[in-house]
């Protein structure tokens, strides 16, 4: 298995991580565990570190595919380089940044990590056509 098949693997257990996270932000919220147990028929206020750990983890989904994708065809092509080596472990360093960064409201440095990850997706993405 290539080493950015691994860095893959460590991406969607963060993935697996950061649906966890809301859930538990807003378990510190009065009603938040009986109406999570019920059918959820109406909204429910979760907080706003809980909201944003779930803007979050939908900015990690809008990411997670194309860099998927791209080190998946760089397996299948036998195509690894240093250059896709630092892009997988930047781009999961980043994402790993990420989530602090957006779940304390910080503002600037987050948009930064974005994109530090889309130019390690970039820099797979080189790879796989050199």
């Amino acid at each position: 298995m290539t080493y950015e098949l691994w860095v893959l693997v460590w991406a969607a257990i963060l993935g697996l991580v950061q649906v966890g996270l809301p859930p538990i932000a807003a378990m510190s919220r009065k009603g938040y565990a009986k109406w999570n147990a019920g059918p959820r028929d109406t909204d429910f206020d979760t907080g706003p570190m809980a909201g944003r750990l779930n803007r979050a983890f939908a900015n990690f989904m809008e990411t997670f595919a194309f860099f998927a994708v791209i080190v998946l065809a760089l397996a299948f092509l036998g195509k690894s380089s240093q250059v896709s080596i630092w892009g997988a472990q930047v781009y999961l360093a980043a994402r790993i940044v990420y989530i602090p960064l957006y779940a304390f409201g910080v503002v600037g440095v987050r948009s930064l990590a974005w994109i530090v990850s889309l130019i390690a997706i970039l820099m797979c993405l080189y790879t796989l056509f050199v």
